[in-house]
């Protein structure tokens, strides 16, 4: 499936797109110590309150912020990973060596070097996310390859066959309903959690991340 080209997508109005984004590739990067990543499904938004069943099965209420956006993803393929392309992946390091990828976002040009580096993510035990700019991608009849350049340093990271490629795309508060699957970066404060921007699953495409 070909996703939209980025110039489409701001043509079509996605402001909220390359907000969302901002946040989240923001959130990749060491992030401050008040940031909660929140993985699950929406119970209920009732005005601002967000209720998240978590995917450790525990109930989250979070805030949302006044005017706050949301942002879908959409299916992408190796074949759209192009040399140039800024992505952010998380990864495992693989017991042969290197790393094989978790999932890839494939982020637009727009936000290119925007939590540029590589670190610990918690998508996993010991995983990590790298966001930096593709500088080839090799594909072989045992999978695919792709090298990212950050901060002037080289990694190599495989795409095994199967591995959730997406980009984003626009969403509305309508799409944040019961059963969605969500993915937020939210702030911790002492009144609880709040998040200004989230990613949500859209047309049986849930966020990988």
């Amino acid at each position: 499936m070909q996703f939209p080209k980025a110039s489409k997508l701001l043509a079509a109005g996605t402001t909220s797109v390359l907000l969302a984004i901002g946040t989240l590739t923001a959130a990749v990067a060491a992030g401050p110590a008040d940031q909660v990543r929140i993985r699950g499904t929406v119970v209920s938004l009732s005005g601002d309150r967000l209720q998240v069943n978590s995917r450790e099965g525990k109930p989250v209420t979070v805030t949302l912020k006044a005017g706050w956006k949301a942002s879908a993803v959409a299916k992408a393929n190796m074949s759209d990973i192009k040399p140039g392309d800024f992505v952010g992946i998380a990864s495992l390091p693989r017991s042969e060596g290197g790393d094989g990828a978790l999932e890839v976002l494939i982020l637009p040009p727009q936000l290119k070097g925007m939590g540029e580096g590589s670190y610990g993510w918690d998508l996993k035990p010991n995983s990590t996310m790298t966001n930096a700019t593709v500088a080839d991608a090799v594909k072989s009849v045992n999978g695919s390859t792709v090298t990212v350049n950050y901060h002037g340093k080289e990694k190599k990271i495989s795409i095994p066959e199967g591995t959730p490629i997406v980009t984003l795309v626009p969403a509305t508060p309508e799409d944040v309903k019961p059963g969605a699957v969500v993915f937020i970066p939210a702030e911790k404060s002492g009144d609880g959690l709040s998040a200004g921007q989230l990613i949500v699953g859209k047309d049986g495409v849930v966020p990988p991340m």
